[in-house]
C-alpha cells in the first residue's frame, strides 16, 4: 500500500484535515455538512448526539439522512428504546419509509447492548438509533467495531454530561435549543465536540426543515357563523362547555 493511499484510508485519523476520500451521507443542511468529514454523516460508525431535552429537533436533524437511507437501501432503520413511541405521520412527513422502521424494547441493559451490537454487525440495518440509560466506553468501542462489520450507522442519544467522559465514537455533537429570535422555520444550536480529522467547533445554529414557527391561521368565532336559534347558551366555564357536533348546525353540551 502506497503512502498516498494509506493517508487517505478512512481508518487513519488525520487531525489536520477533515476532508477524506470517503464521501459522507449528506445531512440535508449545508451549514452542518461543511463541518463534517466527507461533507456528511459517517454511516459506518458511532455518532453521539448529546442533549438534555427531548423534542428540540434532534430527530428533524437526522430526518433527511434517514429518509435517504430508508428509500435507497433495502435495510431496516431500527429504533432501540426510544423515550416515546415514534409518531408515524411525522416520520412520513420527513420522507422516511415506514416499512423500513422497526422498534425494539429490550428489558435489561444486557439485552439492550446485545440488540445493538447484533443489529449493527448483521448488515441488515442501515441505521440503528438508540437511547442508552448508561453505557461505558468499552461498550461503545464494541459498537464502533460492529458498525464497521455491518456497514451500519449507530446514533446514540445521550445526556449532555456525557461530554465529560471519553468516548470512541467518531462524531460527538452537543445539541441545545436555539436562543435566536423566532423564524418561520425552527432551529437548533450545535457544537461539535469531537470529529475525525479536526478539532471541535464553536456553537452554530442550523435551521431545520419545518414550518413549526409559522403563524397560526386565523379561525373565526364558530358560534358567530351559526343561526341565533342554534347557538350555545350556558353558564358553564369555557373548559366545561365541550360542543359535540350531532348534525349540521346542531350542537349539544356534554
Amino acid at each position: 500500500m502506497s503512502i498516498s493511499s494509506l493517508l487517505n484510508h478512512d481508518a487513519l485519523w488525520r487531525a489536520s484535515n477533515i476532508h477524506c476520500d470517503q464521501r459522507g451521507l449528506a445531512t440535508g443542511y449545508a451549514e452542518l455538512d461543511q463541518y463534517l468529514p466527507g461533507q456528511g454523516w459517517t454511516t459506518n460508525g458511532v455518532t453521539e448526539l448529546l442533549h438534555d431535552h427531548h423534542g428540540i429537533g434532534e430527530l428533524r436533524l437526522l430526518g433527511p439522512a434517514l429518509s435517504k437511507l430508508s428509500l435507497e437501501q433495502d435495510r431496516w432503520v431500527l429504533w432501540v428504546c426510544p423515550p416515546y413511541i415514534p409518531y408515524p405521520p411525522a416520520l412520513s412527513a420527513m420522507g422516511i419509509d415506514l416499512r423500513s422502521v422497526i422498534i425494539a424494547q429490550p428489558e435489561t441493559p444486557r439485552d439492550f447492548l446485545w440488540v445493538l451490537e447484533a443489529a449493527l454487525a448483521s448488515g441488515t440495518c442501515s441505521a440503528v438509533l438508540a437511547w442508552p440509560k448508561n453505557i461505558q466506553e468499552k461498550q461503545i468501542r464494541r459498537l464502533q467495531v460492529a458498525c464497521k462489520t455491518g456497514s451500519s450507522w449507530n446514533i446514540l442519544f445521550r445526556p449532555s454530561n456525557a461530554a465529560g467522559n471519553a468516548s470512541p465514537a467518531e462524531l460527538r455533537i452537543s445539541l441545545k435549543p436555539t436562543e435566536e429570535p423566532l423564524h418561520t422555520k425552527s432551529s437548533i444550536s450545535l457544537k461539535i465536540i469531537k470529529r475525525r480529522g479536526g478539532w471541535g467547533t464553536d456553537t452554530f445554529s442550523v435551521k431545520l426543515k419545518d414550518d413549526l414557527n409559522r403563524e397560526t391561521p386565523y379561525l373565526p368565532d364558530l358560534q358567530a357563523l351559526l343561526p341565533d336559534n342554534n347557538r350555545i347558551h350556558c353558564m358553564l366555564p369555557l373548559h366545561e362547555a365541550i360542543p359535540t357536533l350531532t348534525s349540521q348546525n346542531e350542537f349539544k353540551l356534554q
